[in-house]
């Protein structure tokens, strides 16, 4: 019955337009009713317990950090290097779009962020080179969805504060699913660009390329420098997020000389308005988490899949195919605040290695991004580009049939998750 009411509760209040963090917060109440033991005091400490985290201070950090790469010029020169490289080739923006969103990825672990910055600084170009748009934007949209898995990624703090899992661990187990999402889709676009007819940028002079590759040596450090940091344990992943900050201020204003105080003022105020989103919702999903833990919702999941906990290969694929399908319909962060929590006590169960469940449940969650009807990733690409969405979801199909195909084989074979995460970490 507790369940029942949770996800009426939840549902009833997302259809008629509450948000996503009242709507959790709607829902413990409701459960609080069920169980006849209403009081505000709960409420109140749990929220502020939820967002009383050390490890969450990464998040402001590192979204202040992708955004002063972006006003101060660091994501520009990455665009520039990628393009110097691969503009001269056949489908070669394409290409491009992908070397950037995964060097992109590994500075700031925003999807949308990122994918609005590839997009306006390519749109243009792939649109006056003769590309088709609507397949343009959904290799933009298939990209962009790669922030979360490479590190550092805003996906992997939140789960592993509300699963508790090393946030380290994450980091580096997303490394090689990232670039293996990375390489699908530069097959992908292989196979689909021998249709393109679009012209190809000039090629750049030998001698110009390490010019274009010196010229972003000081963006294309700071992942070095984050990667390093936490591998040798020189500093926490929170205090990933304050050096990242720190260097792409002082790139930014000292270097490149393009950070100027209004563009520093939008860039903290952005970053201060997504902190403000993420940290209620996860503040509102702890408290959740704690009345389902009450009400003994995971204890009931357990039970229910009980027969499956033998048979970790079926069990892990089964719970990516409701994370897909429940994808589809709910946002990304919220995903994890509102699943994870009811997944865990079912992942230890059956012996499944909590860093690979985080991995994989962050690969499939982050696909949702480019699925009707929320896919927020798709709807910002087709925003930037005005693109039809229903000619993006024509054009994204082929990319998202390839990332879903890699999420299969890492289902099937867990080891190309674990032992790349036990060689590095």
């Amino acid at each position: 019955m507790s369940g029942l009411v949770f996800i009426v509760s939840l549902l009833g209040a997302m259809a008629i337009g509450v948000p996503i963090a009242f709507a959790l917060m709607l829902s413990g109440v409701a459960m609080m009713l069920l169980m006849g033991n209403l009081d505000a005091q709960i409420l109140a400490q749990r929220l502020v317990n939820g967002a009383d985290s050390y490890p969450l201070m990464a998040i402001p950090f590192f979204l202040i950090a992708g955004e002063l790469m972006n006003a101060g010029g660091l994501s520009r020169r990455i665009v520039n290097v990628a393009l110097a490289l691969f503009g001269h080739i056949r489908g070669g923006l394409g290409y491009v779009v992908i070397g950037t969103g995964v060097l992109m990825a590994s500075l700031s672990g925003s999807a949308i962020a990122d994918t609005a910055t590839i997009a306006v600084m390519l749109i243009p170009l792939m649109r006056d080179a003769g590309y088709n748009m609507g397949r343009a934007s959904g290799l933009m949209a298939a990209t962009g969805i790669i922030a979360p898995v490479i590190p550092p990624s805003v996906g992997f703090i939140i789960l592993g504060v509300t699963a508790n899992i090393s946030i380290v661990g994450l980091f580096f187990a997303g490394i090689v699913p990232g670039i293996l999402m990375g390489l699908s889709l530069v097959a992908t676009w292989w196979i689909v660009s021998r249709k393109e007819t679009s012209a190809v940028q000039p090629k750049l002079p030998r001698r110009d390329i390490p010019k274009a590759i010196l010229t972003a040596g000081w963006a294309l450090m700071l992942p070095m420098i984050i990667l390093v940091g936490l591998r040798f344990g020189l500093f926490t992943p929170t205090e990933a997020g304050v050096v990242a900050a720190a260097y792409a201020l002082f790139v930014g204003l000292f270097v490149y000389r393009e950070l100027t105080p209004r563009l520093l003022y939008d860039a903290l105020l952005a970053a201060g308005r997504m902190t403000a989103v993420i940290m209620l919702l996860v503040a509102a999903s702890v408290f959740t988490g704690f009345m389902m833990t009450i009400a003994s919702l995971p204890a009931q999941l357990v039970s229910l899949l009980s027969p499956f906990i033998d048979m970790p290969i079926l069990l892990m694929g089964m719970i990516v195919l409701a994370i897909f399908i429940i994808g589809m319909v709910l946002d990304f962060a919220p995903s994890i605040t509102i699943l994870v929590p009811i997944l865990m006590p079912l992942v230890k169960a059956a012996g499944i290695d909590p860093v690979y469940f985080g991995v994989m449940f962050i690969m499939t969650a982050a696909v949702g991004m480019i699925t009707p009807p929320v896919g927020t990733v798709l709807n910002t690409v087709c925003g930037i580009s005005k693109v039809p969405m229903e000619t993006a979801l024509r054009g994204v199909w082929p990319f998202l049939l390839a990332e879903m195909v890699l999420i299969v084989l890492l289902v099937l074979f867990p080891a190309l998750v674990t032992v790349p995460a036990s060689w590095l970490h």
